[in-house]
């Protein structure tokens, strides 16, 4: 878009400040929103394709225009567009209308799950595809404040990443797994991991999940994390959350095979093979690193040649 704008009700020697709380200056800013969102969906009407083909490139000034324009927000619903894993668009009504029917959780509300990196949670997004779930993409420097904004905006509708928790607590419905071990040897399976474990940094807990489903895996509470990445962004004003360590969950899948078999092996094995799993599931959300991710290797080459 070009253009020139003309008006002699504005003085130009003035500090920029004074220019941003002048009514006329308002009226111009008001009015060239209009005027840049009447021709975006002007845009997406005719072309929708080539709009589409356009989104990565004008998507976040899109969404910034969204955070920073109350009314631009309320225009904006018609062209701006969400992208899944498969690299699809929708719009976010039509978006919502299609995960509706799977992805509404026994409390009616519908959660709309992401990923801000496919590659890195490429584990995460296939398990919750494989429950036959769809996973958006969220990737840009402003999305967790526009995540914020459309929780606020729209009614009955939660935002989760995918590696908030297992698959069936993303998205809870009436449904409950039972376990196959005792309560003995689940509180027995529990202590074998947390002697394999940072407890301040990690939290142990065991869930009956489906023995299809990986033995372990470490999960991120949802508000926490945002809150923090908001914060490090220079975003958020809750600058107590910098002080919280960094808090995970290690969820023990206690209907896997490999979980009920390591009840069986003696102290030194047990302790091996925990370790083992727990840096596999830490290697999964690309945070063994170091030392620890030299070690997992040489116990790697070891179990193989075992």
């Amino acid at each position: 878009m070009h253009g020139v704008i003309d008006s002699p009700d504005i003085p130009l020697n003035v500090s920029r400040s004074y220019l941003q709380s002048d009514g006329n200056v308002k009226k111009i800013n008001s009015h060239i929103s209009k005027k840049v969102s009447d021709k975006l969906q002007e845009l997406f009407n005719s072309d929708r394709k080539a709009f589409e083909e356009k989104w990565n490139d004008i998507g976040l000034f899109v969404k910034y225009g969204m955070l920073s324009d109350e009314k631009f927000y309320g225009r904006s619903n018609g062209f701006c567009l969400l992208e899944n894993t498969d690299k699809q668009f929708q719009t976010i009504e039509e978006y919502k209308t299609k995960i509706a029917p799977l992805q509404t959780d026994k409390n009616g509300d519908l959660i709309i799950l992401y990923t801000v990196d496919p590659e890195h949670q490429h584990s995460y997004v296939q398990n919750v595809k494989e429950s036959g779930y769809d996973v958006l993409k969220f990737d840009t420097v402003i999305d967790n404040h526009f995540i914020q904004q459309m929780e606020s905006k729209l009614e009955k509708t939660r935002f989760k990443r995918v590696d908030a928790d297992i698959v069936d607590n993303l998205i809870e419905k009436d449904e409950k797994r039972e376990s196959i071990l005792t309560e003995d040897q689940q509180n027995l399976l529990k202590e074998t991991f947390e002697k394999s474990v940072d407890k301040n940094t990690i939290n142990v807990e065991l869930k009956p999940l489906s023995p299809s489903d990986s033995p372990v895996m470490i999960t991120r509470d949802e508000f926490m994390r945002r809150m923090k990445e908001m914060q490090a962004s220079g975003g958020n004003n809750m600058f107590m959350m910098g002080d919280f360590p960094e808090k995970f969950n290690l969820i023990i899948n206690s209907n896997h095979p490999i979980n009920i078999a390591l009840l069986e092996k003696d102290d030194v094995e047990k302790q091996r093979l925990t370790k083992q799993l727990y840096d596999l599931a830490m290697l999964s959300q690309n945070m063994l690193k170091g030392e620890d991710l030299t070690n997992f290797v040489k116990r790697s080459f070891e179990i193989v040649a075992n």
